[in-house]
């Protein structure tokens, strides 16, 4: 016998939500109040979802680096960023140095009883530091960390509908009236992206990543999502080459971001021209609410 499935309705009025759900809200309330005082626009980053429908055993391999890494470019980029993921994954900035990529203690040395790090880290920790003051300091990184698929759904709806409200400010803060300024960055997570499109946030610019093993099926799953799903983008990519190349799939047209060998080489990250392109597509939408 197949089980029925549950609506996200049903969910929400079946299950019990986190005890800390208001607080929670209220603390990415007055982050999203402060920044829009601001004029900045806000991106709401979800990494490491629970989720492996997409890919087999995805949840086992993924630690997170994909969303990590964008929140660090869309705050160079000048947006506030509200950054959901799951704990014990990979975060903004500490995310350089973790148990198996640099190892801090490597960076360290004694020397004459004082704590020092070792001349050949010592520019590249600074400028990690740097940047992340200038986040923690001008308030533009808040991270809220979820360890159930429960609380994850439920802190996602009470964000993005915390968001879609920000379209109401729009003309106060000079931001244009179209109602962006506003951008979801989401994984794929099966049958929640069509209510926060179509009722938690319908004025937001949505995106969601596609994971693919089978390179033919790429660009017609994520054809198919637009349809179902209603948001403006999937971002597309195969397991094996996640890092080096990935296909913006919109309605209309297809974009294939690659890096060259050289950038391969040099260990540049994809997500530089992943967030470039993004931010592209976001400022169009909110002159013109098309892509």
């Amino acid at each position: 016998m197949q089980s029925q499935e549950t609506t996200p309705d049903e969910y929400f009025t079946s299950t019990t939500p986190p005890a800390n759900l208001k607080a929670i809200a209220g603390k990415v309330q007055t982050f999203i109040d402060l920044n829009q005082k601001k004029n900045k626009k806000i991106v709401l980053i979800t990494s490491v979802p629970l989720e492996n429908q997409t890919v087999r055993f995805l949840d086992n391999f993924s630690a997170g680096t994909r969303g990590a890494t964008s929140a660090e470019h869309f705050i160079e980029a000048g947006y506030a960023v509200i950054f959901l993921h799951r704990q014990y994954s990979l975060e903004p900035y500490t995310r350089h140095y973790t148990h198996s990529t640099n190892c801090f203690l490597d960076l360290l040395e004694v020397d004459n009883n004082d704590i020092k790090v070792t001349k050949d880290h010592k520019d590249e920790l600074r400028a990690i530091i740097e940047k992340y003051n200038r986040a923690k300091n001008e308030s533009l990184l808040l991270k809220i960390n979820f360890t159930t698929v429960s609380e994850y759904l439920f802190l996602l709806k009470e964000f993005t509908l915390l968001l879609d409200q920000v379209k109401d400010m729009a003309v106060e803060h000079k931001i244009q009236s179209s109602g962006g300024g506003l951008s979801l960055v989401l994984d794929q997570v099966p049958k929640i992206i069509k209510p926060l499109v179509k009722e938690w946030a319908p004025s937001a610019f949505t995106v969601s990543f596609k994971l693919e093993t089978d390179s033919t099926l790429l660009v017609s799953k994520s054809k198919s999502a637009l349809e179902k799903y209603g948001h403006q983008i999937v971002i597309g990519n195969m397991l094996h080459t996640r890092k080096h190349v990935v296909w913006f799939i919109g309605r209309e047209f297809e974009k294939e971001v690659r890096l060259t060998q050289d950038e391969i080489k040099h260990e540049v990250e994809i997500e530089k021209y992943i967030i470039a392109e993004l931010i592209k597509l976001h400022d169009k939408w909110i002159s013109t609410r098309a892509i």
